[in-house]
């Protein structure tokens, strides 16, 4: 059985208004659990800048006793500067990961999620 075009003009706009609907309650369910302030941005940067900046400098004093305790042709502290940088930058890249994952789980929230949370 095939369908005039009417009966397609009206499946199309209800799919246009569900989609509408549906980015709209995405929206507001954002607006609602969003944090309030810039410190939130502030804070994630500082996070990130801390998530490596603090394995750096505990590996770079590491690396300074053992120069001082131990003698060696290396260069202990260079070493374990660079050690801190690539775990500390891994250390980031994982916050930023786990963040990204939490916003596409947001986004990905199905249509009645203001319901199933109580929220409404």
């Amino acid at each position: 059985m095939t369908k005039n075009k009417g009966d397609l003009n009206k499946e199309y706009n209800r799919s246009v208004l569900e989609t509408i609907r549906n980015r709209k309650k995405r929206k507001e369910y954002a607006r609602r659990h969003r944090p309030d302030h810039i410190w939130f941005g502030l804070g994630m940067f500082g996070l990130i800048g801390w998530s490596v900046a603090v394995p750096t400098i505990v590996l770079t004093l590491a690396g300074i006793w053992i120069d001082a305790s131990f003698k060696s042709r290396f260069s202990w502290t260079l070493m374990m500067i660079t050690a801190g940088i690539i775990l500390g930058c891994l250390n980031a890249w994982f916050w930023i990961k786990k963040e990204e994952e939490a916003i596409r789980r947001e986004r990905d929230l199905p249509d009645d999620t203001a319901k199933k949370n109580g929220e409404e």
